[in-house]
């Protein structure tokens, strides 16, 4: 997996002088090819997450939110919210904060979202149908515009208010549906023959449940979300935050303190980050302590988004 490298200082200077307008006219199509090009992808990830948190704050009604809000609310560091967004130009004033409007905007500018996305899918089992009927994916600006299969039992059914087509009239209907993603949800054996059919198709943005590595052409991007990778993610963080703790016990033994139980799944560290506040300092001078006392918790480390954490799978050409 390649390494990127942020370089803050050489995209805010393409972007300052289209910054003013929010992007999205021909003249700036130019700076914003430039700064999607040097955006890191991790830092892609979390401007996602930033984009979620500002929907979630102009709901509830906040015209200005500070770095140090939406950065416990993102679950970030400030410093880390204000490098990313820096990629994006000038946005927030010192002292006041960021309009809750205009960087929502301009994050849906440089993410792709501005005219909204058209989507199909192929699929239509148990997680295909949980998919199509998500009203978040409109809510966020993708559209499901059509769902495939080639299981006779279930084309002609009803789902979410979309007619399940027959997969072999895929290449016709993406002619005729103009589609910018497509979403794989099939068995692992049957992926790579969807995802030929729809490079065949035109498709050039593929996201694929299925575990399997996809081969694509150079100028396809495929995402994949393998949920098991996810889960072990987790089970990794619950053995890390167990060990930290068992070293804390140990600590605590030797000189004689009372040590808080912790959350094995690290709850208490989500708790920390939302209310702002940190762990009081023991006494060390106290040979009983009193129920209060505490010791400095785990580090806090930055979230880090673990959706389609696979690396694209480009470089390789499909046979006919």
């Amino acid at each position: 997996m390649t390494e990127q490298h942020e370089a803050p200082g050489g995209v805010s200077k393409a972007l300052r002088s289209n910054d003013g307008s929010g992007g999205g006219s021909p003249r700036n199509h130019e700076a914003a090819n430039r700064t999607h090009k040097d955006i890191p992808q991790a830092t892609v990830a979390r401007l996602a997450t930033y984009l979620r948190v500002l929907a979630m704050l102009a709901d509830d009604g906040v015209l200005i939110v500070s770095s140090e809000e939406l950065a416990v609310a993102a679950g970030v560091n400030s410093a880390k919210l204000r490098k990313d967004l820096s990629f994006l130009g000038p946005n927030g004033v010192r002292g006041v904060g960021y309009d809750v409007a205009k960087l929502r905007t301009r994050i849906e500018d440089v993410l792709g979202l501005s005219e909204g996305h058209r989507v199909v899918l192929v699929g239509a089992g148990n997680l295909g149908r949980a998919l199509v009927g998500y009203g978040g994916f409109r809510r966020r600006g993708f559209t499901v515009v059509g769902m495939f299969d080639n299981d006779h039992a279930v084309i002609g059914r009803s789902v979410a208010g979309h007619r399940v087509r027959d997969a072999a009239e895929l290449a016709a209907a993406v002619a005729a549906l103009e589609p910018t993603i497509a979403v794989i949800a099939v068995p692992d054996d049957a992926a790579q023959d969807v995802c030929d059919a729809l490079v065949a198709a035109g498709l050039q943005s593929i996201l694929s449940f299925a575990p399997c590595e996809l081969v694509v052409p150079a100028t396809v991007e495929v995402r994949r979300v393998d949920l098991a990778v996810e889960m072990q993610m987790l089970s990794f963080e619950r053995v890390r935050n167990a060990d930290t703790e068992q070293q804390q016990a140990a600590v605590g033994d030797e000189r004689g303190d009372s040590i808080p139980v912790a959350h094995a799944l690290g709850s208490g560290r989500v708790a920390r980050r939302a209310s702002n506040t940190h762990p009081q300092p023991a006494h060390p001078g106290r040979a009983h302590p009193a129920p209060t006392t505490q010791h400095p918790a785990t580090p806090q480390h930055p979230a880090t988004s673990h959706s389609a954490t696979e690396p694209t799978s480009k470089g390789s050409v499909v046979t006919p």
